[in-house]
């Protein structure tokens, strides 16, 4: 472990460059030596893929360990040539990999041969980190793994980015990126979209749905529901502000961002009983079987006049609070690196 610094030296392995990806990374740049790599592999960009096999050759010569953002195939080749090349890997798990959905075509098991790969990183990666406990059952129920490597740590937030401003109005706000009917259906925006006709005079915003998606919503959502495009997270935290109630309908979460960043902005949580939802959740909002509208719409306007907003925001501060996935993140990765 040595460097001009002194510091652990770690290639940082991403697919895109995602928020909570960027917060990690921001992270190690503060405590270690980083370099980066924007994973391309890919018969249509053959120089680019080229590029990124001579970079990521480089990148482990040079690195102590190497860090990847979700158990995807870029993971799959970090921790292959880690172990090739005698390096420890790290790889950080959302949720998508370890899933297996077949009748919402959701989970990155329902391909057999990246099933194979997310089975090789669960396996030879030196440490694998979840956002929840209940996707590290998943990879055992669906891996057929020991999981003797695999760890939880939450991702953290910064209260002082989320927060609290101005007067709430009476409005119920859920944010999911996508384009597919599949993934409007597994964030619950159908039953999100059902509540609203119930609820007439009180407005419904969803942020991020584009494409096909949103065409077939537009056709069967009542003049009580608006469409945001998809916001950057400075522009995306007004709304947060602003709305009362947030609700998170998914059949299937890890810990879900939007919803704690809505919950320091004092939003009322509603979600679905599953793991993650039920961790950032706790006692300070509502549950709905997934689905049901009727138990949706008595949730929401039981939501509309509650007043829970502070206990919310205070269970995600205490919780999950930034500096803490910091703290750990450090003394995991120097552990590792000695190990």
């Amino acid at each position: 472990m040595s460097s001009k610094k002194g510091k652990l030296k770690i290639l940082f392995v991403r697919l895109s460059p995602s928020t909570f990806v960027q917060r990690d990374l921001k992270i190690l740049k503060k405590h270690f030596d980083v370099k980066e790599i924007d994973f391309i592999l890919t018969r249509k960009e053959p120089k680019n893929t080229l590029k990124t096999i001579l970079h990521m050759i480089k990148g482990i010569f040079w690195a102590d360990l190497t860090f990847s953002w979700f158990a995807d195939y870029h993971a799959y080749w970090a921790v292959k040539l880690s172990k090739i090349f005698r390096k420890k890997s790290i790889v950080i798990v959302g949720g998508y990999e370890v899933a297996n959905i077949p009748e919402m075509n959701y989970g990155l098991l329902l391909n057999p041969k990246s099933a194979e790969k997310v089975k090789y990183i669960f396996e030879n990666g030196n440490l694998i980190l979840t956002v929840n406990d209940g996707l590290k059952m998943d990879a055992l129920n669906n891996l057929d793994i020991d999981g003797k490597n695999i760890e939880t740590l939450p991702t953290g937030y910064d209260h002082e980015e989320f927060k609290p401003y101005g007067k709430k109005e009476d409005i119920v706000l859920t944010v999911s990126v996508g384009d597919n009917c599949e993934r409007v259906k597994l964030k619950g925006i159908n039953t999100f979209i059902e509540s609203a006709k119930f609820l007439p005079n009180t407005k419904f915003l969803v942020n991020g749905i584009t494409g096909e998606a949103l065409e077939k919503l537009l056709k069967i959502s009542p003049s009580n529901v608006n469409f945001i495009p998809s916001l950057s997270q400075e522009d995306l935290i007004p709304f947060y502000q602003k709305s009362k109630v947030y609700c998170q309908l998914s059949i299937r979460e890890g810990l879900p961002n939007a919803l704690c960043e809505a919950m320091l902005c004092e939003c009322i949580p509603i979600g679905t009983d599953i793991p993650g939802i039920k961790t950032a959740i706790g006692n300070t909002g509502f549950y709905v079987p997934y689905g049901d509208v009727k138990i949706a719409v008595e949730s929401i306007r039981n939501a509309l006049n509650c007043n829970n907003g502070k206990d919310a925001r205070k269970r995600i501060i205490e919780m999950f609070p930034q500096n803490k996935r910091e703290k750990i993140l450090k003394e995991k990765l120097k552990k590792l690196a000695v190990s």
